[in-house]
């Protein structure tokens, strides 16, 4: 990062990862003057630790999941082995590259970049190592951090972090956690060859998801040879002579070579000054208003340091957010429960707005109507082997209130799944557009004709 040698702008903010940065792009839209203060690197945990680089893991476990599979195509490859260490450089050549974006993108924008450990000291004012900067707007944008449990991270107890730095490949490994980043990992190391057990506390895995879902990617992870051990969380986690082993609260030990702690995240506020300006706190969260101020002075939060779902994307929408408000565009709030989600395991799972039981406490068992149409019946999806469900919700008589499925490459209809409900679609409205055949794209139009009554393909 560069440092430039102005100390006073219209916009400082505080973290360079995706919210911090959509905010610094937004504002030189508008001609504002930006300084962005960064510890690491821009990006934040998304671009180098979190996002970006699962996805390149992932994709190398689809090509050894392809090569495996290859003979069913009539294709006559073979699989080999996981070169983890190459698989480690192929992810950190499209990181770098997109960092080296990132930064060029900032510069062209005349974003001046801050390199150091930010502390807020007043309402206009972030001291960085010693050297005090101004904004007359100050936008706290500090991210997320593992949420280790107490656990003391080693070569053998990991994060997300120092497994994606991994140059060999474990035969064995547990997964506390059976959220997304703990589904997603046990997906791409049992592609990888590794034997994968998920310890999760609760009854469920990806427990924020659709009953329906749910009940899918536990059959498919069984299916793979992912074992799950459910409803019993962990109690310890100790380092052996050749690995770890994790006892439950029940007793029961289970032992590998490596563990990785997915047990969550949390709010990177710890020292970052806050309290100290009086700015309100939720826990480890910053509390603000729903336009995302502090209260105090000229003070916005915005990303995972405000209570919510914990997504890139959210970031930069709250980024956007609170620029336009600065400008006084009265922009429209970002509502959490319309954001949409994907889950990059195999299969994938995408989902946007109410779940079922949701949809239910909000309007009456009896004031809702699902459908779940099945990938079987979908041309492209049978073609590239995957099983899988789209299942749509609708207030009875009214919208579309929430889109949610499970299949091989799903993850690209979000798109239209997240504008049928943000635009509170009827089923009728997507009925009648026109899906080009054979693409998964038709799963969608296919689930919204049953919900009106009149199926084609189910």
């Amino acid at each position: 990062m560069v440092t430039e040698t102005a100390t006073e702008f219209d916009v400082l903010i505080l973290g360079g990862g995706s919210a911090g940065y959509a905010a610094a792009i937004r504002a030189s839209h508008h001609g504002l003057s930006v300084g962005i203060i960064e510890r690491d690197k821009l990006g934040g945990v998304c671009l180098h630790y979190g996002c970006i680089p699962t996805k390149a893991y992932l994709h190398a476990a689809e090509v050894a999941d392809s090569a495996r599979a290859s003979e069913k195509f009539g294709v006559k490859a073979t699989f080999e082995s996981i070169d983890m260490a190459a698989v480690r450089d192929y992810k950190d050549k499209i990181v770098d590259g997109k960092f080296k974006g990132l930064q060029g993108l900032l510069k062209m924008r005349k974003v001046t970049t801050i390199s150091g450990n930010g502390r807020l000291v007043s309402e206009n004012q972030i001291d960085v190592d010693g050297t005090v900067y101004t904004g007359k707007h100050i936008i706290l944008a500090s991210g997320s951090v593992s949420n280790t449990m107490g656990l003391t991270i080693s070569d053998k107890i990991l994060t997300s972090t120092e497994a994606l730095q991994l140059d060999y490949t474990p035969k064995s490994a547990i997964v506390l956690g059976g959220g997304v980043i703990g589904s997603e990992f046990a997906s791409a190391w049992n592609s990888y060859g590794m034997d994968v057990t998920i310890i999760e506390g609760l009854d469920t895995l990806v427990p924020n998801e659709d009953p329906a879902i749910i009940k899918q990617l536990t059959r498919n992870f069984r299916k793979a040879g992912i074992k799950s051990n459910l409803g019993v969380f962990f109690e310890k986690v100790e380092e052996t002579s050749d690995g770890v082993k994790v006892t439950l609260a029940d007793g029961k030990e289970f032992e590998a070579d490596i563990c990785l702690v997915a047990t969550g995240r949390k709010a990177n506020t710890e020292n970052m000054g806050y309290e100290d300006v009086n700015i309100p706190m939720d826990g480890a969260h910053v509390a603000t208003n729903d336009r995302l101020h502090t209260g105090v002075g000229d003070i916005y939060a915005i990303g995972d340091i405000v209570k919510g779902k914990q997504l890139a994307h959210r970031g930069y929408q709250h980024g956007h957010f609170v620029i336009e408000e600065i400008m006084g565009n009265n922009p429209l709030k970002v509502e959490d429960r319309n954001i949409p989600g994907v889950t990059f395991t195999t299969p994938e799972i995408i989902s946007v707005g109410m779940t079922e039981p949701v949809a239910q406490e909000e309007f009456g068992s009896d004031n809702v109507e699902t459908v779940e149409y099945n990938l079987a019946g979908n041309g492209k999806s049978t073609i590239i082997g995957t099983s899988g469900i789209v299942k749509m919700i609708r207030q009875k008589h009214g919208p579309i209130v929430g889109v949610h499925a499970i299949g091989d490459r799903i993850s690209e209809q979000i798109g239209e799944a997240q504008l049928i409900v943000n635009w509170e679609a009827y089923p009728e409205d997507v009925a009648h557009f026109i899906h080009a055949h054979p693409t998964q794209n038709e799963s969608l139009g296919e689930a919204a004709m049953i919900l009106n009554g009149f199926p084609l393909h189910a």
